[in-house]
């Protein structure tokens, strides 16, 4: 996303008061028995409650993006590579989030990165880092490819692509740790109705649900280059063959 983009207004919308509560209510006894004040017992009880939420929610997705990984193409998609590619990738998006504190919705944070508060947490911050993560892995079935939606304007965003092997990067999974503040986002390119080239603005206007089915991202191919495994430096190789030899 450009420093100065559209406020996210999904960020952070899923709230669960009854875990809150129950918090509260386990916590107070013992604020009472400690001599606590009451107000540090009930944000304890709140922090604890978006904490399992949280977990709560990451659970179920990570799950979800495994088996939309293996669907991309169920017969040459390894399903241990996607497990580990849609953990890391979770789990990632949420540790880079707590690096570049970010603490609010993601284009509060964009401005903070404007005004010179905050050095780090863009779009593609989070493409370029989850995805050196992910790269690492070096996986076998599935690709890691750079998308960029709206380019070079207010609205611009980039995310992370995953297809399989010798797939069309419209047919791929999109990645995106920005959008909901660290709480990884994903969706299939095509369905990601936040950016796609609208054909029918006035209907839209008029209220009415209208999708062109036609996505606004594209992919970036230098940055694809970029996400791409190394190859092993001619040392590695040498000692690689030297170990093999010797155990022969």
């Amino acid at each position: 996303m450009s420093i100065y983009g559209n406020l996210d207004k999904k960020a952070g919308s899923l709230r669960r008061p009854g875990l809150f509560y129950f918090a509260a209510a386990t916590l107070a006894p013992f604020g009472k028995i400690l001599n606590v004040d009451c107000r540090i017992v009930l944000a304890v009880a709140l922090v604890l409650s978006f904490e399992t939420t949280a977990r709560s929610q990451d659970e179920k997705s990570i799950s979800d993006l495994r088996n939309a990984l293996i669907a991309l193409s169920p017969r040459t998609v390894d399903p241990n590579e996607a497990a580990l590619l849609s953990e890391t990738a979770h789990h990632t998006s949420r540790q880079l989030a707590r690096e570049y504190g970010v603490t609010g919705d993601p284009a509060i944070h964009n401005y903070l990165i404007g005004i010179g508060a905050r050095t780090r947490g863009i779009c593609a911050d989070y493409v370029h880092d989850i995805g050196a993560r992910l790269r690492e892995l070096r996986f076998k079935t599935l690709v890691l490819r750079w998308g960029t939606a709206w380019e070079k304007e207010s609205t611009e965003n980039n995310g992370l692509i995953v297809t399989a092997r010798n797939q069309a990067f419209e047919d791929g999974i999109i990645l995106d740790g920005w959008r909901r503040a660290g709480r990884l986002f994903w969706c299939r390119v095509r369905d990601d109705h936040e950016y796609e080239v609208e054909l029918y603005p006035a209907l839209n206007q008029l209220g009415k649900q209208s999708h062109s089915g036609i996505t606004a991202w594209k992919e970036d191919l230098k940055g694809t280059a970029s996400l791409q495994p190394q190859p092993a430096s001619p040392n590695a190789q040498r000692k690689r063959k030297s170990s093999g030899q010797a155990r022969n």
